[in-house]
């Protein structure tokens, strides 16, 4: 399947939203439980700020099927976005804040195709690529390592309940 990248818009908000929604239902629900999983998307994910979002310091990227990545034109066309910004402790280094791909979309190439994009614009800027994921979430994990990132880290995660999170880092 051919997937197309693209800018998001402030009003790509309500789809990115959504698409949160639905990963993060279907990768942390089981351990996180449902209603948390609800509450920190609504925190994590308000439509405000991720119209606000998307400044210079950092990018929203949509994936689409069809013609720039719109297909016909409905929500159901995004199947995931990224979330790319600076990294405030190193200007060497670039940050993935986000990548969710919808998990009717898993294993479809649209994460694959977001991450070889964001790469790609970040070589001349960057050296390095570093995001942080919960250890429990396997999808994130699995693809991340399949992606040619090294884990660097484990700490606590900023969710608390004993959580832990690990970071990575991929060489640009």
């Amino acid at each position: 399947m051919t997937w197309y990248i693209r800018k998001a818009t402030p009003d790509a908000a309500p789809v990115v939203r959504e698409i949160a929604r639905e990963s993060w239902h279907a990768a942390y629900d089981e351990f996180l439980g449902a209603e948390r999983v609800a509450n920190t998307v609504a925190e994590w994910y308000a439509i405000e700020e991720l119209e606000a979002a998307d400044r210079e310091d950092a990018t929203f990227l949509l994936a689409g099927r069809g013609r720039d990545g719109d297909g016909d034109g409905s929500d159901d066309a995004i199947a995931g976005f990224a979330h790319v910004g600076a990294a405030d402790d190193d200007p060497g280094v670039a940050h993935l804040f986000r990548l969710y791909v919808r998990p009717t979309a898993w294993g479809d190439g649209a994460g694959t195709a977001l991450l070889e994009r964001v790469e790609s614009d970040l070589r001349n800027a960057c050296d390095r690529l570093r995001l942080v994921v919960l250890a429990d979430n396997e999808v994130g994990v699995s693809f991340y390592e399949s992606s040619g990132f090294e884990r660097v880290e484990t700490r606590d995660a900023e969710l608390g309940d004993g959580l832990e999170e690990y970071a990575y880092e991929k060489s640009l």
